[in-house]
């Protein structure tokens, strides 16, 4: 790997070898005065960095540069603004390679998912470079001789908080959005996997994006509540757990801030009797198995629809799609030995409430990487929907099979649940599918997808427990989140006509 992640934060020990990180602020690495925790690499449980907890100063500082970049930043066109992007683009495509390495190394996704972050970082980024088109003003003779215009101005300094599971991704579902419409930005990366940010920051200094007007400030709880508490920050968004959203919504908008927060979900997935075997079977592993489980669109509970001699045939599939899902090669680590022993207890909960364990990912052990936190797929039959792994979120490579007699029973355990990110239908009949769409609780509703996300320029976003905040994250609907509308009524005409809003 040839990444440049700052080499003066290198200190080459053999027990770190990234060294101790420091912050980026104003162009330049910063040192951070207070303590530090490990970087982990979930894989072989190696200590691969130590992060910084930055305080309240440190958060003060990056709020200054910030502030200090957004006159200069502000008054360049938008155009002018996503060259920058461009060339960033490019840069993410020309280091492919060493940036999906780094991924791998810092949160253990297998090389194909950390490669598929970063082809979505380029994706978000074109989005972001289209903004010249999108984020217009319009202009109307509202009274003879009199006219109206609005455009779009930037908040001003806003932050974002993202979690472990997607380094690259989900920080990038604001960075080129906010930057390209004026704001200048503070990322605070997840503690468990922040050298990404600190490559991006890099790459984004290499595209000539000005001193500043990006910055990245390290810490864990504490320098989120700093950001949600900062007079000199006007928006806040933060992915994470629905309890964490909940926090940081409450905090920042306490103190009159936009706030934008993403929690957690648990994604139903309705298979009907008429749904084509393998295509349902391969997309419902996916689902569950993809990025460990570690995702918010993951398949957590899957429906069957119609009785057992109905369902067994595709159950039997998915039993044997997950049983050739081989561990450390398909399916990565999860991020912490907290995180297996958390799942695992959710497992054998489900086993000792009487649940039948179809594929057991308990105790995985991968050779040479016996240090790893590994959980393999897993599946199990005759969940109900009393059960704690038929309601909570459990974030790991788990597919619970609940049995209904009705697509209205399916539903049903559906619309109980207070997530309402995705949910999903397979079918072979478009009444199904419409009925479902219409029916379920959920912002994001997939038709033979197991994985529902909206591609741009469509926004992403669920509803319930899963979300707290108007407007979606990306796509055209985050136009709104991270710009103000100015108005402005001109009279040139002199002879126009005198009324009440002369």
């Amino acid at each position: 790997m040839t990444t440049s992640i700052p080499v003066e934060s290198r200190t080459a020990t053999e027990v770190a070898p990234y060294g101790t990180l420091r912050n980026f602020v104003g162009g330049a690495l910063v040192d951070v005065a207070g303590s530090t925790i490990p970087v982990h690499n979930p894989a072989t449980g190696a200590v691969i960095a130590h992060v910084p907890m930055s305080g309240s100063s440190d958060l003060d500082a990056a709020v200054s540069a910030a502030q200090a970049a957004l006159p200069a930043w502000r008054a360049l066109t938008m155009k002018d603004r996503v060259q920058v992007l461009y060339r960033y683009r490019t840069l993410v495509e020309k280091h492919m390679d060493e940036l999906s390495q780094l991924i791998v190394e810092e949160h253990g996704k297998v090389m194909a998912e950390a490669r598929a972050e970063w082809l979505k970082v380029m994706e978000l980024t074109e989005f972001a470079c289209s903004l010249p088109q999108i984020a217009t003003g319009s202009v109307m003779e509202v009274s003879r001789g009199v006219e109206c215009r609005t455009e779009r101005t930037p908040v001003g300094v806003v932050a974002s908080i993202v979690p472990f599971n997607f380094p690259s991704m989900v920080p990038h579902w604001t960075i080129p959005n906010a930057i390209a419409l004026g704001n200048t930005f503070i990322l605070k990366p997840s503690e468990m996997v922040p050298l990404s940010a600190m490559r991006t920051a890099e790459l984004l200094a290499e595209a000539g994006l000005p001193a500043g007007v990006f910055n990245v400030v390290h810490g864990g709880r504490e320098t989120a509540e700093a950001i949600c508490d900062h007079p000199g920050i006007g928006a806040v968004t933060f992915v994470g757990s629905t309890r964490g959203a909940q926090a940081v919504y409450r905090r920042a908008t306490s103190n009159l801030k936009r706030a934008l927060c993403l929690g957690g979900a648990k994604n139903h997935l309705i298979v009907l009797p008429d749904a084509e075997p393998e295509m349902t079977a391969s997309n419902v592993t996916a689902s569950m198995s993809g990025c460990s489980g570690q995702r918010c669109m993951a398949a957590s509970v899957m429906l069957a629809v119609g009785g057992d001699s109905a369902m067994d045939g595709i159950v039997k599939d998915v039993v044997k799609h997950a049983k050739a899902l081989v561990t450390g090669r398909d399916i990565g680590p999860v991020i912490s030995e907290a995180a297996r022993t958390r799942i695992e207890k959710y497992i054998d909960e489900a086993e000792a409430a009487g649940a039948r364990i179809l594929v057991d990912g308990r105790n995985a052990v991968v050779e040479g990487k016996e240090g790893g936190y590994y959980v393999g797929a897993t599946v199990i039959d005759g969940v109900t929907p009393e059960m704690k792994i038929a309601q909570e979120e459990v974030f790991g490579p788990v597919l619970a099979i609940l049995r209904t007699a009705t697509l209205d029973d399916a539903l049903s355990v559906e619309n109980r649940s207070p997530y309402g990110n995705a949910a999903a239908v397979f079918t072979e009949k478009g009444s199904s599918a419409r009925y479902v769409a219409e029916h379920a609780t959920s912002g994001m509703i997939g038709v033979n997808v197991g994985v529902p996300v909206p591609r741009e320029p469509f926004g992403f976003g669920g509803w319930g427990d899963s979300a707290y905040g108007t407007g979606e994250i990306t796509g055209e609907a985050s136009i709104e989140f991270w710009t103000r509308t100015r108005k402005t009524t001109t009279k040139w005409n002199r002879d126009a006509g005198t009324n009440w809003m002369s």
